[in-house]
């Protein structure tokens, strides 16, 4: 069923247009406004409490299927659950945005488009060229969540889907000044929200698995020699952020040559790359699914 869950998620994501409902950005705002106002204050204020805080939804809903008990409604459940927690319709618009820039050739709009993405979503390496950064997007709105709902189901996607969210600038609905276009020494976040050390450590730990999969992925569908040779480097490595794995890796899983840098070319090379390693991940689900190693 998670196999099924998936396939079913990631077309109607692809072939739909969803409203906000549908974005887990949605939920995520409620469920912070709501525990601010509540009850719930205190597990949000405190950093012990944010451990439970953040685990807390993920709970209560394998609570509620486990009540259910139903293959059938876990089956619907798990799917809805799953497409709500990937893809973000306002990431999508961006890319849509610099492509058109790009197609009409007008490199501000493009480097400005990207700019505003990568400081929605937190990156604030200035090195990382534009593919990079959507290979990053793919990582943590695609891969990373299949990975955690293909262990953990529907329980699994949510927890890390809110972590996500909470360690995304975005979410806290603050104001982000952005780096002036030609300052190659700016970073793209120069004003962030305070993000909550625990948030931030949590998302360290859920994404250091899935990052290393993924890189395994990446050097199969790309090219290996390079690719696998820069993710040995990270294997043992308990201080690297993922996102220095993820788009290093990616960068030597497609090598282009440098007056590629930050054109269509390049952004399309790796988001194909990033599309086929996707595909990596479904088959492996399939074959443990048909090992029996899943559900």
């Amino acid at each position: 069923m998670t196999l099924i869950s998936m396939l079913i998620a990631l077309i109607i994501e692809r072939l739909a247009v969803r409203s906000e409902a549908w974005q887990f950005l949605f939920y995520a705002k409620k469920y912070l406004s709501v525990s601010q106002s509540s009850g719930l204050s205190k597990l949000v204020s405190e950093s012990k409490g944010q451990y439970l805080w953040v685990l807390l939804p993920g709970i209560v809903y394998a609570l509620v299927l486990w009540l259910i008990g139903s293959s059938l409604v876990t089956l619907v459940l798990n799917t809805l659950v799953l497409l709500v927690c990937i893809g973000c319709w306002h990431y999508r618009q961006l890319y849509k945005q610099y492509l058109n820039a790009s197609e009409r050739a007008d490199n501000e709009a493009a480097f400005l488009t990207m700019q505003q993405l990568s400081a929605d979503v937190g990156l604030t390496d200035a090195d990382l060229s534009y593919g990079q950064r959507l290979v990053w997007l793919n990582f943590r709105y695609y891969a990373a969540v299949l990975f955690w709902f293909a262990i953990l189901g529907g329980a699994g996607a949510i927890t890390y889907a809110l972590l996500r969210q909470m360690n995304e600038p975005a979410s806290w609905d603050k104001p982000v000044k952005l780096a002036e276009e030609g300052d190659e020494t700016a970073e793209f976040v120069e004003a962030t929200p305070d993000i909550p050390a625990v948030f931030q450590q949590l998302m360290f730990w859920a994404d250091w698995v899935p990052a290393r999969l993924f890189g395994v992925g990446l050097a199969l569908v790309g090219h290996f020699s390079r690719a696998s040779a820069a993710l040995l480097a990270f294997l043992g490595d308990f201080s690297t952020p993922a996102d220095k794995v993820v788009t290093t890796v990616a960068k030597a899983a497609e090598p282009l040559p440098d007056d590629a840098y930050n054109c269509a070319e390049e952004t399309a090379c790796m988001v194909q790359l990033a599309k086929r390693n996707v595909l990596f991940f479904l088959a492996l689900v399939a074959v443990l699914t048909l090992s029996g190693w899943l559900g």
